[in-house]
């Protein structure tokens, strides 16, 4: 029988030549590494590495797709790990990347198009003789994103998921960031191309539907919770950008997903980065308390225990929802740094205002002047600077950013109690420019006695989409509009002798592209055209610029 199995084995890993020689050799243990290139319907071939545990199977598999490389030794090391309790681990490059055949369309080639990579890659991982048919997938940021366009193509093989701070739709929460472009930010996806220039055409392609449309619609996972049917567990992260794609999974899913999907989702979102690392407890420049800490590769085992392996280990009887109701560090006593669980999300809360007021005030009472402004320039040439590039710099002291010139903070008194805010903020601006377009970022930040103030969330809308993403509306110079975007989810206690401050700018480069302010079509390189936008974000009694927060125990 064993020496069946490895003729079988033989003659699968046969099934197609590696178009690149394999990587070194790596101390797997008693985990056995192999690489794969699996067919998909158009006949192309996509590269998986596969590790098997000892024994004589069948397993089940735990499928992960991603366009970054699979070879570093850590990163296959980690895969082995995932294989010792008795697991196959299938790591999947997309479509056009490192080895895989076919041309480069970042996440298209994955869901419900005519090309279905993740359903085929499923079903041929299901027909193996050593698989057991069950399938279970994992992974963060872009390996979640492919989760989610592999859950709304139903492969009957797919059993459960496990998604780390994920996404939903490209055009919201990748290659667009509340309207903004990133050109440079994904002229680096050259590096995992086959063929570098098919990422450079793609780029090129997006910048050719500056509007939500059919074509990110195409790319919008939202439009399908209903196709969405197993249980899936859902990390999120307070300091990350895309922790709304991570809670808009799991409530899509909870209350809009298939017999299978509906009421079996959990979701935990904890004081973490973006990134599938999280048992630390250690975020930016914060040091929280130990039970900040989620080993999350022993709880994903457990996950797939249950759900491939049927084992009765509790995991479905936890509460839908935990989160870390984060709090100051470093102070003896202070209120927070405590798991909390809810039945569902978002948690109740009061809907309170604090309004922007003259002087760098922010206050719960509407500003009484007649007339008010704070104003600054947007210059293309001259930004204010983020000096991150890739992952949200929060957690960190924000203060380089909100000492420069053309940025604007409105700060709170010295708290005299505790107050805490968990759910999602929405900022409410009326605004003007001298320009046709520019933008407006928004931040929230906990400024500690010491004055250190820790960012916490932000978040940016280009003013073109003031009215939504479907269309494009510019502005009239001098004429002041409403401009409204949520900034971010968050669950803090403010701490007594602490205060509370919103940050407000329309630059902030590398972190956010800057914005030529012309109004004219957005292109792939650096426009030769800018102009210098001279904005205003107003508060006066008729113009009463402000946040609105989600208050706890009010």
């Amino acid at each position: 029988m064993h020496r069946l199995i490895a003729a079988i084995l033989v003659s699968l890993f046969a099934l197609a030549p590696a178009p690149a020689a394999d990587p070194p050799a790596v101390d797997l243990g008693s985990i056995t590494e192999k690489h794969v290139m699996v067919p998909m319907r158009d006949g192309k071939h996509l590269s998986v590495y596969l590790y098997f545990p000892p024994g004589p199977g069948p397993w089940p598999v735990l499928l992960e797709q991603r366009y970054a490389d699979l070879t570093a030794p850590a990163t296959r090391k980690g895969f082995a790990k995932l294989a010792e309790p008795g697991y196959v681990v299938a790591a999947q490059n997309f479509r056009g990347s490192h080895k895989s055949e076919g041309t480069w369309v970042g996440y298209r080639a994955l869901g419900w198009g005519e090309l279905k990579d993740g359903y085929d890659t499923v079903e041929w991982l299901a027909k193996q003789p050593w698989s057991t048919g069950k399938v279970g997938t994992f992974g963060s940021s872009q390996a979640g994103f492919a989760q989610n366009f592999l859950a709304v193509t139903r492969p009957p093989s797919l059993k459960a998921q496990y998604m780390i701070d994920t996404g939903l739709s490209l055009y919201q929460e990748g290659y667009r960031i509340g309207g903004t472009t990133r050109p440079e930010r994904f002229k680096g996806m050259d590096g995992v191309c086959r063929v570098p220039e098919d990422n450079r055409r793609l780029l090129k392609e997006w910048f050719a539907h500056p509007t939500y449309d059919d074509y990110w619609a195409a790319e919008d996972c939202t439009r399908f919770f209903d196709k969405m049917d197993v249980p899936c567990f859902t990390v999120g992260s307070w300091f990350d950008f895309m922790c709304v794609g991570s809670i808009d999974s799991y409530v899509g899913r909870q209350h809009g997903g298939g017999p299978n999907s509906r009421g079996k989702q959990q979701l935990l979102i904890g004081p973490w980065l973006h990134g599938r690392y999280k048992n630390t407890n250690v975020t930016g420049e914060m040091t929280y308390p130990e039970n900040a800490k989620f080993d999350l590769d022993a709880h994903l085992i457990r996950w797939f225990d249950h759900y491939l392996k049927g084992i009765d280990n509790g995991v479905t009887k936890e509460p839908a929802v935990r989160y870390y109701v984060m709090g100051a560090v470093g102070e003896p006593g202070a209120p927070g740094n405590v798991w909390r669980t809810a039945a569902d999300w978002p948690a109740p809360a009061e809907a309170t205002p604090l309004y922007l007021r003259a002087n760098g005030v922010l206050a719960g009472t509407a500003p009484p002047e007649e007339a008010s402004s704070s104003n600054f320039l947007a210059d293309p040439t001259n930004p204010a600077k983020i000096p991150a590039t890739r992952g949200f710099p929060g957690a960190r002291d924000a203060r380089d950013f909100e000492k420069q010139t053309e940025v604007h903070t409105f700060t709170s008194e010295v708290l005299l109690q505790p107050v805490e805010w968990t759910g999602k903020i929405r900022a409410e601006l009326w605004v003007s420019s001298s320009a046709k377009d520019t933008d407006f970022i928004v931040r929230v930040s906990d400024v500690y006695p010491d004055g250190r103030s820790i960012l916490l969330v932000d978040y940016v809308r280009r003013a073109r989409y003031r009215e939504g993403y479907e269309k494009e509306v510019f502005m009239e110079p001098g004429k002041v509009y409403p401009i409204a975007f949520d900034v971010g989810w968050l669950s803090q206690v403010f701490n007594a002798g602490h205060r509370i401050r919103v940050t407000v700018a329309s630059t902030g480069a590398p972190f956010y592209e800057t914005n030529p302010n012309t109004g004219e079509p957005l292109t792939f390189e650096p426009p030769a055209k800018i102009v210098v936008a001279k904005n205003a974000v107003y508060h006066d009694k008729q113009r009463a610029s402000r946040i609105v927060v989600p208050v706890r125990g009010k």
